[in-house]
């Protein structure tokens, strides 16, 4: 991992938003309310079981466990696709795994959703900054 790659997941790591939730009564509800695939996508927006997914998220997240919380926060964007706390971790666990466009692309989505949230546009600004970087790196070095 280059330098660039590993200043992108400890940023990332750093600047989670944070919130607390009791991890097993959200994973208990969160398994009753799952709706089926295509019934999420018709579905009006769910404001309250996507900001639970959004807990859970980070609940396992904290124990380093992102592939279970970019899960969580996919299904948060699905239930919700206006939480823009959602998409902002969702783009943290992007950062985390090395799905660096796809974190550009939920940034500026949250973004969008909430263009004077501190938070959000701190990562964001933080994650373009090491993000460059890399790619200048990479384009040195003839990789990508």
């Amino acid at each position: 991992m280059s330098s660039a790659s590993r200043g992108l997941v400890s940023t990332a790591a750093l600047l989670l938003v944070l919130h607390s939730a009791n991890a097993a009564a959200v994973a208990a509800q969160a398994a009753e309310d799952t709706p089926a695939p295509d019934a999420a996508k018709n579905a009006e927006p769910r404001p309250k079981e996507s900001k639970e997914q959004v807990s859970f998220g980070i609940d396992v997240a904290r124990i380093g466990l992102w592939k279970e919380a970019m899960y969580r926060w996919e299904k948060a964007v699905e239930l919700d696709p206006g939480n823009a706390s959602a998409r902002n971790n969702l783009a943290v666990a992007y950062e985390q795994t090395g799905e660096f466009d796809q974190a550009n692309a939920e940034y500026e989505k949250a973004l969008e959703i909430e263009p004077d949230n501190t938070y959000i546009r701190q990562n964001y600004e933080l994650f373009r900054e090491a993000y460059e970087r890399k790619k200048r790196t990479d384009r040195r070095s003839g990789s990508n």
